[in-house]
Protein backbone atom coordinates (compact mmCIF):
# COMPACT_ATOMS: atom_id res chain seq x y z
CA UNK A 1 0.00 0.00 0.00
CA UNK A 2 1.46 3.34 -0.72
CA UNK A 3 2.10 5.42 2.16
CA UNK A 4 -0.33 8.75 2.42
CA UNK A 5 0.00 12.04 4.47
CA UNK A 6 -1.79 14.31 6.00
CA UNK A 7 -2.70 18.04 6.76
CA UNK A 8 -4.05 19.42 9.60
CA UNK A 9 -7.67 20.49 9.44
CA UNK A 10 -9.95 21.86 12.26
CA UNK A 11 -12.52 19.20 13.63
CA UNK A 12 -16.52 20.56 13.44
CA UNK A 13 -17.37 19.58 16.50
CA UNK A 14 -14.57 21.52 18.90
CA UNK A 15 -12.51 22.94 16.75
CA UNK A 16 -9.40 21.44 17.53
CA UNK A 17 -6.82 20.30 14.90
CA UNK A 18 -7.36 16.65 13.32
CA UNK A 19 -5.03 15.17 10.46
CA UNK A 20 -6.66 15.34 6.94
CA UNK A 21 -5.31 11.89 4.73
CA UNK A 22 -4.25 12.65 1.01
CA UNK A 23 -4.93 9.66 -0.01
CA UNK A 24 -6.78 10.33 -3.22
CA UNK A 25 -9.57 7.38 -1.83
CA UNK A 26 -9.78 9.07 1.11
CA UNK A 27 -12.41 12.34 0.28
CA UNK A 28 -14.13 15.06 2.84
CA UNK A 29 -17.59 15.98 2.00
CA UNK A 30 -16.47 19.09 0.61
CA UNK A 31 -14.72 17.12 -2.06
CA UNK A 32 -17.80 15.04 -2.53
CA UNK A 33 -19.53 18.20 -3.05
CA UNK A 34 -17.43 19.43 -5.35
CA UNK A 35 -17.21 16.26 -7.30
CA UNK A 36 -20.94 16.34 -7.93
CA UNK A 37 -21.26 20.22 -9.24
CA UNK A 38 -18.16 19.16 -11.32
CA UNK A 39 -20.89 16.34 -12.55
CA UNK A 40 -24.02 19.07 -13.21
CA UNK A 41 -21.64 20.76 -15.50
CA UNK A 42 -21.13 23.43 -12.96
CA UNK A 43 -18.32 25.26 -13.47
CA UNK A 44 -18.41 28.54 -11.54
CA UNK A 45 -20.25 28.90 -7.61
CA UNK A 46 -21.11 32.31 -6.40
CA UNK A 47 -20.20 32.59 -2.71
CA UNK A 48 -19.18 34.26 0.37
CA UNK A 49 -17.39 32.50 3.14
CA UNK A 50 -18.14 30.99 6.44
CA UNK A 51 -16.81 28.56 8.12
CA UNK A 52 -19.31 26.42 7.76
CA UNK A 53 -18.22 25.62 3.87
CA UNK A 54 -15.12 26.08 3.39
CA UNK A 55 -14.64 22.44 2.87
CA UNK A 56 -16.37 23.17 -0.31
CA UNK A 57 -13.65 25.25 -1.52
CA UNK A 58 -11.25 23.03 -1.52
CA UNK A 59 -12.94 20.62 -3.63
CA UNK A 60 -13.76 23.35 -5.85
CA UNK A 61 -10.02 23.85 -6.08
CA UNK A 62 -9.24 20.15 -6.92
CA UNK A 63 -11.80 20.24 -9.40
CA UNK A 64 -11.26 23.41 -11.46
CA UNK A 65 -14.71 25.02 -10.48
CA UNK A 66 -13.94 29.01 -10.86
CA UNK A 67 -14.80 30.52 -7.48
CA UNK A 68 -15.94 33.66 -7.31
CA UNK A 69 -16.56 35.53 -3.50
CA UNK A 70 -18.80 38.60 -3.33
CA UNK A 71 -19.44 41.14 -0.59
CA UNK A 72 -22.87 40.34 -0.32
CA UNK A 73 -24.97 36.89 -0.39
CA UNK A 74 -27.55 38.51 -2.03
CA UNK A 75 -25.84 39.14 -4.84
CA UNK A 76 -23.91 35.74 -4.78
CA UNK A 77 -27.39 34.21 -5.20
CA UNK A 78 -28.43 36.57 -7.94
CA UNK A 79 -25.61 35.99 -9.62
CA UNK A 80 -26.01 32.00 -9.62
CA UNK A 81 -29.42 32.79 -11.60
CA UNK A 82 -28.01 35.06 -13.86
CA UNK A 83 -25.20 32.98 -14.57
CA UNK A 84 -28.21 30.10 -15.10
CA UNK A 85 -30.13 32.16 -17.29
CA UNK A 86 -26.81 33.46 -19.45
CA UNK A 87 -25.29 29.60 -19.85
CA UNK A 88 -28.42 27.53 -19.96
CA UNK A 89 -26.67 25.44 -17.49
CA UNK A 90 -27.36 25.21 -13.46
CA UNK A 91 -26.53 27.95 -11.26
CA UNK A 92 -24.59 27.46 -7.93
CA UNK A 93 -24.68 29.86 -4.96
CA UNK A 94 -22.46 28.68 -1.90
CA UNK A 95 -23.38 30.31 1.74
CA UNK A 96 -22.72 29.64 4.94
CA UNK A 97 -25.20 29.19 7.78
CA UNK A 98 -27.69 31.70 9.34
CA UNK A 99 -27.31 35.13 8.04
CA UNK A 100 -25.41 33.49 5.02
CA UNK A 101 -28.88 31.97 4.26
CA UNK A 102 -31.07 34.49 5.03
CA UNK A 103 -29.03 37.11 2.83
CA UNK A 104 -29.78 35.11 0.23
CA UNK A 105 -33.13 34.47 0.05
CA UNK A 106 -34.09 37.30 -1.91
CA UNK A 107 -31.83 36.32 -4.71
CA UNK A 108 -33.08 32.20 -4.25
CA UNK A 109 -37.10 33.94 -4.25
CA UNK A 110 -36.16 35.58 -7.66
CA UNK A 111 -34.44 32.71 -9.24
CA UNK A 112 -38.30 30.69 -8.37
CA UNK A 113 -40.53 33.43 -9.67
CA UNK A 114 -38.24 33.63 -12.94
CA UNK A 115 -38.25 29.84 -13.09
CA UNK A 116 -34.01 29.93 -13.60
CA UNK A 117 -32.35 26.68 -12.46
CA UNK A 118 -29.54 27.46 -9.71
CA UNK A 119 -28.63 25.23 -6.52
CA UNK A 120 -28.35 27.02 -3.26
CA UNK A 121 -26.04 24.94 -0.97
CA UNK A 122 -25.81 26.35 2.59
CA UNK A 123 -24.05 25.19 5.58
CA UNK A 124 -25.25 24.53 8.98
CA UNK A 125 -24.08 23.58 12.49
CA UNK A 126 -23.03 20.50 13.39
CA UNK A 127 -25.01 17.37 13.47
CA UNK A 128 -23.48 16.72 16.81
CA UNK A 129 -24.53 19.85 17.95
CA UNK A 130 -28.47 19.50 16.82
CA UNK A 131 -30.94 21.86 18.44
CA UNK A 132 -28.34 23.01 21.32
CA UNK A 133 -27.97 26.19 19.79
CA UNK A 134 -24.60 26.24 17.71
CA UNK A 135 -23.69 28.83 16.14
CA UNK A 136 -25.81 30.76 13.48
CA UNK A 137 -27.84 27.74 13.57
CA UNK A 138 -31.33 28.31 12.27
CA UNK A 139 -34.52 26.17 10.26
CA UNK A 140 -32.96 26.79 6.91
CA UNK A 141 -34.58 23.55 5.36
CA UNK A 142 -37.78 24.82 6.68
CA UNK A 143 -37.50 28.37 5.69
CA UNK A 144 -36.32 27.66 2.00
CA UNK A 145 -39.02 25.39 1.20
CA UNK A 146 -41.43 27.75 0.09
CA UNK A 147 -39.40 29.24 -2.54
CA UNK A 148 -37.73 26.38 -3.96
CA UNK A 149 -38.60 23.15 -5.85
CA UNK A 150 -36.38 21.03 -3.04
CA UNK A 151 -35.01 21.59 0.25
CA UNK A 152 -33.37 19.15 2.27
CA UNK A 153 -30.25 18.08 4.71
CA UNK A 154 -27.52 15.90 3.98
CA UNK A 155 -27.74 13.90 7.14
CA UNK A 156 -24.07 11.42 6.17
CA UNK A 157 -21.03 12.21 4.37
CA UNK A 158 -21.56 9.05 1.69
CA UNK A 159 -24.72 11.18 0.12
CA UNK A 160 -23.55 14.31 -0.18
CA UNK A 161 -22.78 14.16 -4.18
CA UNK A 162 -26.19 11.84 -4.22
CA UNK A 163 -28.27 14.19 -2.35
CA UNK A 164 -26.48 16.94 -5.05
CA UNK A 165 -27.28 15.37 -8.09
CA UNK A 166 -30.61 14.78 -6.54
CA UNK A 167 -31.53 18.62 -5.77
CA UNK A 168 -30.30 19.46 -9.00
CA UNK A 169 -32.62 17.23 -11.11
CA UNK A 170 -35.53 18.45 -9.04
CA UNK A 171 -34.27 22.46 -11.10
CA UNK A 172 -34.54 20.55 -14.36
CA UNK A 173 -37.93 18.93 -13.59
CA UNK A 174 -40.82 21.11 -15.32
CA UNK A 175 -40.29 24.41 -15.10
CA UNK A 176 -37.22 25.10 -13.97
CA UNK A 177 -36.25 26.78 -10.49
CA UNK A 178 -34.19 27.05 -7.65
CA UNK A 179 -33.41 23.76 -5.38
CA UNK A 180 -32.08 24.48 -1.74
CA UNK A 181 -29.44 21.66 0.39
CA UNK A 182 -27.99 21.94 3.42
CA UNK A 183 -24.98 20.29 4.49
CA UNK A 184 -24.72 20.21 8.31
CA UNK A 185 -20.70 21.22 9.36
CA UNK A 186 -19.33 17.40 10.36
CA UNK A 187 -20.94 15.91 7.46
CA UNK A 188 -18.89 18.20 4.66
CA UNK A 189 -15.91 18.13 7.09
CA UNK A 190 -16.11 14.42 7.58
CA UNK A 191 -14.02 11.92 5.11
CA UNK A 192 -14.80 8.82 4.27
CA UNK A 193 -13.26 6.09 1.13
CA UNK A 194 -14.42 7.33 -2.05
CA UNK A 195 -16.01 3.73 -2.71
CA UNK A 196 -18.67 3.74 0.05
CA UNK A 197 -19.70 7.39 -0.98
CA UNK A 198 -22.95 7.07 -3.52
CA UNK A 199 -21.64 9.39 -6.58
CA UNK A 200 -23.78 9.36 -9.32
CA UNK A 201 -22.56 9.07 -12.52
CA UNK A 202 -22.32 12.17 -14.83
CA UNK A 203 -25.40 11.86 -17.72
CA UNK A 204 -26.52 8.50 -16.58
CA UNK A 205 -29.31 9.51 -14.35
CA UNK A 206 -31.60 12.13 -16.42
CA UNK A 207 -34.29 11.80 -18.98
CA UNK A 208 -35.02 13.86 -21.10
CA UNK A 209 -37.02 16.87 -21.15
CA UNK A 210 -38.13 17.62 -24.40
CA UNK A 211 -41.06 16.19 -24.12
CA UNK A 212 -43.77 17.23 -27.05
CA UNK A 213 -46.86 16.37 -24.52
CA UNK A 214 -49.96 14.66 -26.43
CA UNK A 215 -49.35 14.12 -29.66
CA UNK A 216 -53.04 15.03 -30.83
CA UNK A 217 -52.78 18.65 -29.37
CA UNK A 218 -49.85 18.85 -31.32
CA UNK A 219 -51.65 18.14 -34.34
CA UNK A 220 -54.87 20.31 -32.72
CA UNK A 221 -53.03 23.33 -32.08
CA UNK A 222 -51.57 23.20 -36.11
CA UNK A 223 -55.00 23.34 -37.23
CA UNK A 224 -56.20 26.47 -35.36
CA UNK A 225 -53.00 27.97 -36.60
CA UNK A 226 -53.22 27.20 -40.16
CA UNK A 227 -56.67 28.24 -40.42
CA UNK A 228 -56.25 30.95 -38.04
CA UNK A 229 -56.37 34.50 -40.21
CA UNK A 230 -55.56 36.49 -37.27
CA UNK A 231 -53.61 34.51 -35.22
CA UNK A 232 -50.52 35.99 -32.56
CA UNK A 233 -47.65 34.73 -30.29
CA UNK A 234 -46.62 35.88 -27.07
CA UNK A 235 -43.14 33.92 -26.16
CA UNK A 236 -41.85 34.15 -22.30
CA UNK A 237 -39.14 33.85 -20.32
CA UNK A 238 -39.17 29.73 -20.81
CA UNK A 239 -38.50 29.77 -24.12
CA UNK A 240 -35.64 31.15 -23.97
CA UNK A 241 -34.54 29.68 -20.54
CA UNK A 242 -35.22 26.05 -22.37
CA UNK A 243 -33.40 27.49 -25.26
CA UNK A 244 -36.32 26.88 -28.09
CA UNK A 245 -35.71 30.48 -29.46
CA UNK A 246 -34.87 28.39 -33.10
CA UNK A 247 -38.14 26.48 -32.89
CA UNK A 248 -40.22 29.18 -31.76
CA UNK A 249 -38.56 31.90 -34.73
CA UNK A 250 -39.04 29.41 -37.60
CA UNK A 251 -42.72 28.50 -36.58
CA UNK A 252 -43.45 32.35 -36.92
CA UNK A 253 -41.23 32.03 -40.11
CA UNK A 254 -43.08 29.52 -41.26
CA UNK A 255 -46.96 29.88 -40.71
CA UNK A 256 -46.78 34.19 -41.08
CA UNK A 257 -47.56 34.77 -37.55
CA UNK A 258 -47.01 37.90 -35.85
CA UNK A 259 -44.28 37.44 -32.66
CA UNK A 260 -44.62 39.28 -28.81
CA UNK A 261 -41.52 38.90 -26.56
CA UNK A 262 -41.56 39.54 -23.01
CA UNK A 263 -38.38 38.37 -20.39
CA UNK A 264 -35.96 36.82 -21.43
CA UNK A 265 -37.39 35.83 -25.18
CA UNK A 266 -36.80 39.48 -25.99
CA UNK A 267 -34.34 40.02 -28.70
CA UNK A 268 -35.27 36.52 -29.97
CA UNK A 269 -36.26 38.30 -33.26
CA UNK A 270 -34.78 42.33 -34.57
CA UNK A 271 -36.29 45.18 -34.45
CA UNK A 272 -36.92 45.43 -38.55
CA UNK A 273 -37.74 41.31 -38.58
CA UNK A 274 -41.74 41.34 -40.27
CA UNK A 275 -42.32 38.56 -37.93
CA UNK A 276 -41.02 40.99 -34.73
CA UNK A 277 -43.69 42.90 -33.14
CA UNK A 278 -43.77 44.76 -29.67
CA UNK A 279 -46.02 47.98 -29.75
CA UNK A 280 -49.16 46.64 -30.58
CA UNK A 281 -49.90 43.52 -28.70
CA UNK A 282 -52.96 44.89 -26.76
CA UNK A 283 -54.29 45.46 -29.79
CA UNK A 284 -53.48 42.16 -31.24
CA UNK A 285 -55.40 40.23 -28.60
CA UNK A 286 -58.57 42.60 -29.21
CA UNK A 287 -58.74 41.79 -32.16
CA UNK A 288 -56.74 37.99 -32.78
CA UNK A 289 -59.08 34.70 -33.79
CA UNK A 290 -56.57 32.59 -32.52
CA UNK A 291 -53.58 33.62 -29.26
CA UNK A 292 -50.91 31.35 -28.08
CA UNK A 293 -49.30 31.87 -24.97
CA UNK A 294 -45.64 30.06 -24.35
CA UNK A 295 -43.90 29.80 -21.48
CA UNK A 296 -44.99 32.64 -19.16
CA UNK A 297 -48.13 32.73 -17.13
CA UNK A 298 -51.17 34.70 -16.87
CA UNK A 299 -49.76 37.00 -13.13
CA UNK A 300 -50.36 40.45 -13.21
CA UNK A 301 -48.24 40.90 -16.07
CA UNK A 302 -50.75 39.51 -18.57
CA UNK A 303 -53.30 41.11 -16.31
CA UNK A 304 -54.04 37.41 -14.89
CA UNK A 305 -55.76 36.79 -18.52
CA UNK A 306 -58.63 39.62 -17.91
CA UNK A 307 -57.13 41.46 -21.01
CA UNK A 308 -57.43 38.69 -23.61
CA UNK A 309 -60.53 38.89 -25.36
CA UNK A 310 -62.94 35.95 -24.75
CA UNK A 311 -64.10 35.88 -27.98
CA UNK A 312 -61.09 33.76 -29.70
CA UNK A 313 -59.04 30.89 -29.39
CA UNK A 314 -56.70 30.99 -26.74
CA UNK A 315 -53.47 28.33 -26.53
CA UNK A 316 -51.38 28.05 -23.19
CA UNK A 317 -47.52 26.22 -23.90
CA UNK A 318 -45.89 25.66 -20.49
CA UNK A 319 -43.45 23.47 -18.47
CA UNK A 320 -45.18 23.23 -15.49
CA UNK A 321 -48.81 21.41 -15.73
CA UNK A 322 -50.01 23.37 -12.94
CA UNK A 323 -49.57 26.85 -14.63
CA UNK A 324 -52.08 26.05 -17.62
CA UNK A 325 -55.19 27.54 -17.62
CA UNK A 326 -54.33 29.30 -13.98
CA UNK A 327 -56.49 32.84 -13.69
CA UNK A 328 -58.26 32.35 -16.81
CA UNK A 329 -60.17 29.61 -19.18
CA UNK A 330 -58.23 28.40 -22.27
CA UNK A 331 -59.17 26.55 -25.59
CA UNK A 332 -56.38 23.79 -25.52
CA UNK A 333 -53.64 23.34 -22.96
CA UNK A 334 -49.91 21.85 -23.81
CA UNK A 335 -47.33 21.00 -21.44
CA UNK A 336 -43.53 20.18 -22.46
CA UNK A 337 -40.53 21.63 -23.56
CA UNK A 338 -41.46 25.10 -25.68
CA UNK A 339 -38.75 24.38 -28.30
CA UNK A 340 -39.72 20.69 -28.98
CA UNK A 341 -43.79 21.29 -28.73
CA UNK A 342 -43.32 24.55 -31.64
CA UNK A 343 -41.15 22.33 -33.38
CA UNK A 344 -43.61 19.89 -33.74
CA UNK A 345 -46.42 21.65 -34.68
CA UNK A 346 -44.76 23.30 -37.25
CA UNK A 347 -43.80 20.08 -38.66
CA UNK A 348 -47.48 18.99 -38.53
CA UNK A 349 -48.69 22.41 -40.08
CA UNK A 350 -46.41 22.47 -42.60
CA UNK A 351 -48.42 19.59 -44.76
CA UNK A 352 -51.93 21.82 -44.13
CA UNK A 353 -50.34 25.11 -44.89
CA UNK A 354 -53.64 26.97 -47.10
CA UNK A 355 -52.15 29.50 -48.95
CA UNK A 356 -55.31 31.46 -48.40
CA UNK A 357 -55.33 31.36 -44.67
CA UNK A 358 -51.54 32.66 -44.98
CA UNK A 359 -52.19 35.50 -47.73
CA UNK A 360 -55.14 36.89 -44.63
CA UNK A 361 -52.37 36.12 -42.06
CA UNK A 362 -49.90 38.69 -44.19
CA UNK A 363 -52.41 40.90 -44.00
CA UNK A 364 -53.08 40.92 -40.57
CA UNK A 365 -49.07 41.89 -40.07
CA UNK A 366 -49.59 44.44 -42.35
CA UNK A 367 -52.20 46.20 -40.69
CA UNK A 368 -50.36 45.41 -37.21
CA UNK A 369 -47.27 46.62 -39.05
CA UNK A 370 -48.86 50.23 -39.86
CA UNK A 371 -50.27 50.73 -35.84
CA UNK A 372 -46.42 49.40 -34.76
CA UNK A 373 -45.40 52.40 -37.09
CA UNK A 374 -48.06 55.28 -35.13
CA UNK A 375 -47.30 53.88 -31.64
CA UNK A 376 -43.56 54.13 -32.07
CA UNK A 377 -44.61 58.05 -34.10
CA UNK A 378 -46.04 58.95 -30.96
CA UNK A 379 -43.92 57.67 -28.37
CA UNK A 380 -41.05 59.93 -30.94
CA UNK A 381 -41.60 63.14 -28.48
CA UNK A 382 -40.71 61.50 -25.74
CA UNK A 383 -37.62 59.33 -26.64
CA UNK A 384 -36.35 62.48 -28.31
CA UNK A 385 -36.78 65.36 -25.57
CA UNK A 386 -34.37 67.75 -24.85
CA UNK A 387 -35.97 68.92 -21.51
CA UNK A 388 -34.13 69.67 -18.49
CA UNK A 389 -34.10 67.48 -16.39
CA UNK A 390 -34.00 65.40 -18.82
CA UNK A 391 -36.83 63.24 -19.70
CA UNK A 392 -36.68 59.39 -18.42
CA UNK A 393 -37.91 58.17 -22.19
CA UNK A 394 -34.98 59.66 -23.86
CA UNK A 395 -32.59 58.13 -21.44
CA UNK A 396 -33.92 54.83 -22.38
CA UNK A 397 -33.83 55.63 -25.98
CA UNK A 398 -30.09 56.62 -26.31
CA UNK A 399 -29.64 53.46 -24.38
CA UNK A 400 -31.20 51.57 -27.33
CA UNK A 401 -28.96 53.88 -30.06
CA UNK A 402 -25.90 52.81 -27.85
CA UNK A 403 -26.16 48.95 -27.84
CA UNK A 404 -23.94 46.95 -29.63
CA UNK A 405 -24.80 43.56 -31.39
CA UNK A 406 -23.41 42.06 -28.47
CA UNK A 407 -24.96 44.21 -25.40
CA UNK A 408 -26.25 42.05 -22.93
CA UNK A 409 -28.90 44.71 -21.21
CA UNK A 410 -29.61 44.68 -17.58
CA UNK A 411 -32.39 46.42 -16.08
CA UNK A 412 -32.65 46.86 -12.19
CA UNK A 413 -35.34 49.19 -10.90
CA UNK A 414 -38.93 50.09 -11.49
CA UNK A 415 -40.15 52.56 -13.35
CA UNK A 416 -36.22 52.18 -15.00
CA UNK A 417 -37.23 48.62 -16.05
CA UNK A 418 -40.78 49.43 -17.75
CA UNK A 419 -39.44 52.34 -19.30
CA UNK A 420 -36.90 50.85 -20.99
CA UNK A 421 -39.25 48.31 -22.19
CA UNK A 422 -40.99 50.66 -24.34
CA UNK A 423 -37.27 51.67 -25.92
CA UNK A 424 -34.55 49.14 -25.46
CA UNK A 425 -34.34 46.67 -28.05
CA UNK A 426 -31.62 43.40 -27.49
CA UNK A 427 -29.74 43.04 -30.44
CA UNK A 428 -29.79 38.99 -29.74
CA UNK A 429 -31.40 36.62 -27.55
CA UNK A 430 -30.53 36.26 -24.01
CA UNK A 431 -29.50 39.88 -24.27
CA UNK A 432 -32.19 40.96 -21.90
CA UNK A 433 -32.47 40.57 -18.53
CA UNK A 434 -34.43 42.10 -15.67
CA UNK A 435 -35.53 41.02 -12.23
CA UNK A 436 -38.83 39.40 -13.08
CA UNK A 437 -42.22 39.04 -11.67
CA UNK A 438 -40.90 38.96 -7.93
CA UNK A 439 -39.96 42.56 -8.67
CA UNK A 440 -36.59 42.25 -6.59
CA UNK A 441 -34.44 45.87 -6.77
CA UNK A 442 -30.83 45.35 -6.38
CA UNK A 443 -30.92 42.30 -8.98
CA UNK A 444 -28.25 44.41 -11.39
CA UNK A 445 -24.93 43.86 -9.73
CA UNK A 446 -25.16 39.96 -9.69
CA UNK A 447 -26.64 39.72 -13.15
CA UNK A 448 -24.15 42.21 -14.58
CA UNK A 449 -21.03 39.89 -13.30
CA UNK A 450 -22.73 37.20 -14.28
CA UNK A 451 -23.38 37.87 -17.54
CA UNK A 452 -19.17 39.40 -18.33
CA UNK A 453 -18.10 36.08 -16.94
CA UNK A 454 -20.06 34.10 -18.71
CA UNK A 455 -19.44 36.11 -22.14
CA UNK A 456 -16.19 37.97 -21.62
CA UNK A 457 -16.05 39.27 -24.97
CA UNK A 458 -19.99 40.54 -25.15
CA UNK A 459 -20.50 44.42 -23.12
CA UNK A 460 -22.77 44.02 -20.26
CA UNK A 461 -24.85 47.38 -19.98
CA UNK A 462 -26.70 47.66 -16.30
CA UNK A 463 -29.36 50.49 -16.38
CA UNK A 464 -30.12 50.92 -12.12
CA UNK A 465 -32.20 53.30 -10.74
CA UNK A 466 -30.86 55.41 -7.85
CA UNK A 467 -32.33 53.14 -4.79
CA UNK A 468 -31.38 49.82 -6.68
CA UNK A 469 -27.66 50.97 -7.21
CA UNK A 470 -27.61 51.78 -3.74
CA UNK A 471 -28.18 48.19 -2.87
CA UNK A 472 -25.77 46.06 -4.64
CA UNK A 473 -23.72 48.44 -5.88
CA UNK A 474 -20.47 47.45 -3.82
CA UNK A 475 -20.19 44.44 -5.71
CA UNK A 476 -18.57 46.23 -8.67
CA UNK A 477 -15.34 46.22 -7.14
CA UNK A 478 -16.21 41.76 -7.38
CA UNK A 479 -16.60 42.27 -10.78
CA UNK A 480 -13.40 44.52 -11.46
CA UNK A 481 -11.83 42.12 -9.25
CA UNK A 482 -12.54 39.05 -11.16
CA UNK A 483 -11.92 40.76 -14.93
CA UNK A 484 -15.83 41.43 -15.73
CA UNK A 485 -16.02 45.28 -16.05
CA UNK A 486 -19.60 46.57 -17.10
CA UNK A 487 -20.99 49.74 -17.82
CA UNK A 488 -23.56 50.69 -14.68
CA UNK A 489 -25.90 53.66 -16.41
CA UNK A 490 -27.96 55.11 -13.39
CA UNK A 491 -31.32 57.06 -14.07
CA UNK A 492 -30.81 59.19 -10.85
CA UNK A 493 -33.90 61.21 -9.61
CA UNK A 494 -33.18 60.86 -5.86
CA UNK A 495 -36.29 59.10 -5.45
CA UNK A 496 -38.07 55.71 -5.04
CA UNK A 497 -40.04 57.18 -8.01
CA UNK A 498 -43.09 54.50 -8.86
CA UNK A 499 -43.55 53.59 -5.38
CA UNK A 500 -43.49 57.89 -4.99
CA UNK A 501 -46.31 58.50 -7.72
CA UNK A 502 -48.52 56.17 -5.52
CA UNK A 503 -48.39 57.72 -2.45
CA UNK A 504 -48.49 61.06 -3.84
CA UNK A 505 -51.72 60.12 -5.41
CA UNK A 506 -53.66 58.33 -2.33
CA UNK A 507 -52.45 60.65 0.29
CA UNK A 508 -51.25 63.61 -1.55
CA UNK A 509 -48.00 65.92 -1.58
CA UNK A 510 -47.14 66.44 1.95
CA UNK A 511 -47.45 62.77 3.41
CA UNK A 512 -46.48 61.45 -0.44
CA UNK A 513 -42.94 62.46 0.20
CA UNK A 514 -42.40 60.30 3.03
CA UNK A 515 -40.62 57.23 3.12
CA UNK A 516 -39.46 57.30 -0.74
CA UNK A 517 -36.91 60.54 -0.92
CA UNK A 518 -33.13 59.94 -1.49
CA UNK A 519 -30.23 62.17 -1.51
CA UNK A 520 -28.38 63.58 -4.44
CA UNK A 521 -25.42 61.73 -4.89
CA UNK A 522 -22.67 61.96 -8.24
CA UNK A 523 -22.55 58.58 -8.47
CA UNK A 524 -19.82 58.63 -10.73
CA UNK A 525 -17.73 59.09 -7.87
CA UNK A 526 -18.07 55.68 -6.57
CA UNK A 527 -16.48 54.17 -9.97
CA UNK A 528 -13.96 56.59 -9.37
CA UNK A 529 -13.17 55.34 -5.79
CA UNK A 530 -12.98 51.81 -7.37
CA UNK A 531 -10.38 52.69 -10.13
CA UNK A 532 -12.49 53.34 -13.38
CA UNK A 533 -14.26 56.09 -14.99
CA UNK A 534 -17.46 58.00 -13.90
CA UNK A 535 -19.06 60.89 -15.56
CA UNK A 536 -22.19 62.96 -14.45
CA UNK A 537 -24.89 63.56 -16.92
CA UNK A 538 -27.34 67.00 -16.83
CA UNK A 539 -28.28 67.56 -20.10
CA UNK A 540 -29.62 65.02 -23.03
CA UNK A 541 -27.53 65.60 -25.66
CA UNK A 542 -24.59 64.40 -23.65
CA UNK A 543 -26.07 60.97 -22.43
CA UNK A 544 -24.48 59.23 -25.90
CA UNK A 545 -21.21 60.92 -25.74
CA UNK A 546 -20.90 59.97 -22.05
CA UNK A 547 -21.77 56.28 -22.87
CA UNK A 548 -19.15 56.41 -25.72
CA UNK A 549 -16.59 57.76 -23.02
CA UNK A 550 -17.34 55.09 -20.88
CA UNK A 551 -17.57 52.13 -23.12
CA UNK A 552 -13.70 53.15 -24.16
CA UNK A 553 -12.33 53.49 -20.65
CA UNK A 554 -13.31 50.36 -19.72
CA UNK A 555 -11.72 48.74 -23.17
CA UNK A 556 -8.68 50.84 -21.91
CA UNK A 557 -8.93 50.67 -17.83
CA UNK A 558 -10.21 46.84 -17.44
CA UNK A 559 -12.87 48.72 -14.50
CA UNK A 560 -16.34 49.46 -14.51
CA UNK A 561 -17.76 52.69 -15.78
CA UNK A 562 -20.95 54.51 -14.17
CA UNK A 563 -22.74 56.67 -15.84
CA UNK A 564 -25.04 58.65 -13.67
CA UNK A 565 -27.99 60.56 -15.75
CA UNK A 566 -29.96 63.19 -13.27
CA UNK A 567 -33.50 62.41 -14.86
CA UNK A 568 -36.47 64.45 -14.48
CA UNK A 569 -38.42 63.25 -10.57
CA UNK A 570 -41.93 64.49 -12.05
CA UNK A 571 -42.14 61.84 -14.78
CA UNK A 572 -43.36 57.88 -14.32
CA UNK A 573 -43.86 54.98 -16.25
CA UNK A 574 -47.31 54.74 -18.07
CA UNK A 575 -47.74 51.70 -15.86
CA UNK A 576 -46.71 53.38 -12.36
CA UNK A 577 -49.53 56.22 -13.52
CA UNK A 578 -52.22 53.68 -13.88
CA UNK A 579 -50.80 51.28 -11.02
CA UNK A 580 -51.18 48.40 -13.23
CA UNK A 581 -48.79 46.14 -11.12
CA UNK A 582 -51.34 45.90 -8.76
CA UNK A 583 -54.74 45.41 -10.21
Amino acid sequence: MAATTTAPVTNTADDTLVQKSTDPNIVSGGRLAAKALKNEGVDTIFTLCGGHIIDIYDGCIDEGIRIIDVRHEQVAAHAADGYARQTGKLGCVVTTAGPGCTNAVTGVATAFRSESPVLHIGGQGALTQHRMGSLQDLPHTEMMRPITKFSDSVRSTERVADMISMAARECFAGAYGPAYLEIPRDVLDREVHIDTAVVPKAGAYRASVRSIGDPNDIEKLADLLVNAERPAILFGQQVFTARGQDEAIALLRGLDIPGYFNGASRGMLPQGDEHHFDRTRSLAFKNADVIVIVGTPFDFRMGYGKRISKDLQLVQIDLDYKTVGKNRDISLGLVGHPGAILGAVLDAASAKIDNGKRQARKQWMAKLREAEAMALEKLMPLFTSDRSPIHPFRVAWEINEFLGDDTIYIGDGGDVVTISAQAVRPRGPGQWMDPGALGSLGVGTGFALAAKLAHPNKEVLCYYGDGSFGMTAFDMETANRFGAPYLAVIGNNSAMNQIRYGQISKYGEQRGNVGNLLADIPFSKFAEMLGGYGEEVHDAEDIQPALHRAREAIAKTGRSAVVNIWVDPTEYAPGTKNQTMYK
